[in-house]
């Protein structure tokens, strides 16, 4: 576009008009020459080009290149040996290239300069050598862009550049100083086997769909910093070998770091995904800090060598089969991440539920494991290892039974004891009970058990021997961190489950389960056993009322014999035996005497009345069963007030 101002070099001036362009062609002029090389006649064009040999060094700042003109100045400085140009420094600042601008195999012994050049068509720098620096800043590539196998022995500079078009620098070579801040790729750029010798920065850069690092090795210190992938960024397999700077990064659509290796990190983000941040087989190796902000984060057969904490915000994050050799820490961020100024911008994830979930931690050592703050409704904890030590801290949530009145089989009403169960659990009852899988006409709600993911599939489906040996390992977890209430819980299920294998629990140890869970909820129901508690006493009163207490007191009486001579008496004390009652056996005064028998059984032991035979049968029992009884009780009531 025409500009007012002109620039710092003599240029050319063709076509400038004093209204409309004042400064015309921008183009330096040639030596000895008033215009520039696009504008030189004929004859004093082949003459120049003719002086030019392999190695010369070109200044053709503002020039505008046709494809012609281009591919003849590069024939100029071809090198017989390789049949390639061979150029030493080259000034090509805010040149003008129309048409293809290919310099294919071309090497630099000196700086090339091509900042605020312009490519309106294909540019093709595959297989250049640039030696020794390589500028492009601020240049613009309204064509594809093609870096293929390039070399850069020193510092390569594309900070600002814009790429309008597909940009691939796969398997380029970058020596020193690598810069693309606030550079921006319109289509997307290919990075793949690249490799970084230094330093890299890519800070503010603006990258559409695709964003492909795959296989990249960073030897030195790469920046992200306020990056901006605008859809999906593959990192898989690439190598970090020093600091992975994404503080502020921004990701609107997945973030793949699958197998990559983070030898030297020391802290990863804060960034934030629109979709999922995978980690997945990701190896890091020194201690790490990661904030990540994101709808989910995988993390299945991570290998973590030393302590990482990961601090997230929203984000559903998956464990399985992680290898941790240190502890590492997963924790819920309680608010935004900050930055300068101010805190990290969340808007990629408006609408998100906050809370972090924890999808699975099957397959992973827990006793390395922290959990702080963590959703864990839905993680599923079969075939992790140590459960019995892993370390449950905070504000953590796990499922709940359904809630509200439910028919069995249609006919018998049941209301779940509140508690707080495992995944697994809702799984298989939710298999047991055939419930519908789940389907935009049946959403998950808390009136009705969690279907698992191989619903309908029971041999992928944990069984009760398997649950209960995670409830057992997680109430001795809970039990170790002196929280008896969460324990009791657990033990809850542990029973559950007990009480329903047919595997591992034999029918005469299920039958005493059921006894022991109907009378007290297994020791931990302190109303069950209250209620019937109450109802075996109003039954030993009305047993008592009715057939226990006599008709009458019975009363002693003394007869005595005197000898005729005077002498010694001999008294014989005898007792009626109590008489079985008649008549109106429910009165008040029989109630206040039947009530003080059965208080006196439970509590005191010993109520010290005469019965008849039945009533000592009756109080006999009442002593055996009802003391017990008030032991669940008082047992359940400790385990939910014990600390």
């Amino acid at each position: 576009m025409p500009s007012a101002v002109a620039p710092l070099w003599a240029h050319c001036r063709h076509d400038a008009y004093p209204v409309t362009d004042p400064v015309g062609c921008r183009g330096i002029r040639v030596p000895g020459h008033t215009t520039c090389l696009a504008h030189l006649g004929d004859s004093d064009c082949d003459a120049y080009l003719a002086s030019l040999a392999p190695g010369a060094d070109i200044d053709h700042r503002g020039t505008p290149f046709t494809e012609d003109l281009l591919d003849r100045l590069l024939r100029a400085l071809r090198d017989p040996t390789t049949e390639k140009p061979y150029i030493g420094t080259a000034q090509l600042n805010e040149a003008q290239f129309t048409g293809s601008a290919t310099f294919d195999g071309t090497r630099f012994s000196g700086p090339a300069w091509f900042d605020g050049a312009h490519f309106s068509g294909p540019a093709d720098f595959s297989g250049v050598t640039f030696s020794p620096l390589a500028h492009f800043t601020g240049a613009r590539f309204v064509g594809p862009a093609r870096f293929d196998a390039v070399r850069f022995s020193d510092a390569a500079k594309f900070d600002q550049a814009e790429f309008s078009d597909y940009t691939s620098f796969d398997d380029a070579r970058f020596s020193g100083y690598a810069d693309f801040s606030h550079a921006k790729f319109s289509l997307g750029v290919y990075f793949n086997l690249a490799r970084f010798s230094s330093d890299a920065a890519f800070t503010e850069a603006q990258i559409s769909d695709p964003a492909e690092f795959d296989t990249v090795q960073f030897a030195g210190a790469v920046w992200f910093t306020a990056a901006h992938f605008a859809g999906l960024a593959w990192f898989d397999a690439a190598q970090f070998s020093d600091n992975a700077w994404f503080h502020g990064a921004q990701f609107s659509g997945d973030a793949w770091f699958g197998t990559a290796r983070f030898a030297g990190a020391s802290e990863m983000g804060p960034l934030v995904c629109a979709g999922e941040v995978n980690l997945s087989g990701a190896v890091f190796d020194a201690p790490v800090t990661l904030d990540i902000a994101a709808r989910q984060v995988r993390c299945e057969r991570t290998r973590w060598e030393s302590t990482a904490t990961l601090r997230l915000r929203y984000a559903t994050v998956d464990l399985g089969h992680a290898v941790l050799s240190a502890p590492v820490a997963v924790v819920a961020h309680p608010g935004p991440f900050p930055a300068s100024p101010g805190a990290v911008d969340e808007s990629l994830l408006a609408g998100c539920r906050d809370g972090v979930q924890v999808a699975s931690i099957q397959g992973v050592d827990a006793a390395q494991l922290v959990l702080t703050d963590t959703d864990l409704t839905d993680c599923r904890f079969t075939g992790a290892f140590h459960l019995d030590q892993i370390h449950i801290e905070g504000r953590t949530t796990f499922a709940s039974v359904p809630k509200g009145l439910h028919f069995r089989g249609r006919i018998w009403p049941v209301r779940w004891s509140q508690r707080r169960t495992l995944a697994e659990e809702h799984h298989w009852r939710a298999q047991v009970d055939d419930q519908p899988a789940i389907s935009p006409q049946h959403p998950p709600t808390g009136r009705f058990w969690h279907v698992g993911p191989h619903h309908g599939d029971p041999a992928r489906t944990p069984d009760p021997e398997d649950i209960a040996a995670v409830y057992r390992q997680l109430r001795k977890a809970f039990e170790d961190a002196k929280n008896e209430p969460g324990a009791a819980d657990f033990y809850y299920g542990e029973m559950e489950m007990r009480r329903h294998s047919h595997a591992d629990t034999s029918r005469s140890e299920r039958g005493l389960l059921h006894g022991y869970w109907l009378l007290s909820g297994y020791g931990l129901r302190a109303s069950r056993a209250l209620l019937w508690l109450g109802a075996a006493m109003l039954t030993t009163i009305l047993l008592l009322m009715g057939f226990g207490l006599p008709q009458h007191t019975p009363k002693q009486e003394a007869s005595g014999l005197v000898p005729a001579g005077g002498g010694r008496v001999t008294f014989t004390i005898d007792k009626d035996d109590p008489q079985n009652p008649t008549g109106d056996r429910f009165t008040g005064k029989r109630f206040e005497k039947a009530l003080s028998i059965t208080v006196n059984s439970v509590i005191f032991r010993s109520s010290g009345q005469d019965l008849t035979t039945a009533g000592t049968y009756i109080e006999m029992t009442s002593r055996l069963l009802e003391p017990a009884l008030l032991a669940l009780a008082v047992l359940a009531v400790r385990g939910r007030i014990k600390r």
